[in-house]
């Protein structure tokens, strides 16, 4: 999974760790329309392409049109990168790993939702309640 070799056409796509759950649970729901349609716009590029793409706790393109982006870092810093980093930790990967999104969304889906750790990784989020019901109904 980590360390694919990147081919000279391919350019790796930031994202951050825990966008690989908010992926999972996603209803078109957000901060404002802006952000909703640019969410809804990258994750059905990456659902469709399942690019390269490398892990980043900072800013990637899901954010770019989040009300709490600072530029090149988030208003909720700390709080976002606490669940970048126990994603990163609970799946077995690190900053900068490489991988296809498909393969960041099922080591989400066997390591945090499968087991019943989200709320151990995002319980304190705005959209827990979304997400924690969604995984509940789902017997996840």
């Amino acid at each position: 999974m980590q360390g694919q070799v990147k081919k000279p056409h391919e350019e790796y796509i930031k994202v951050r760790p825990h966008h690989g759950l908010c992926a999972e649970f996603f209803k078109g729901e957000g901060y404002s329309g802006e952000f909703v349609e640019n969410m809804s716009a990258v994750l059905s590029m990456l659902d469709s392409n399942d690019p390269l793409i490398t892990l980043t706790v900072g800013t990637d393109r899901i954010c770019s049109r989040c009300p709490h982006n600072m530029g090149d870092r988030c208003e909720t810093d700390q709080k976002v990168s606490r669940y970048d980093n126990a994603v990163l930790k609970l799946c077995g990967l690190s900053e900068g790993s490489v991988l296809r999104w498909r393969d960041l969304r099922a080591a989400v889906r066997k390591n945090i939702i499968s087991p019943g750790r989200l709320p151990d990784v995002c319980g304190d989020c705005a959209w827990y309640g979304i997400c924690g019901d969604i995984a509940f109904t789902l017997h996840i």
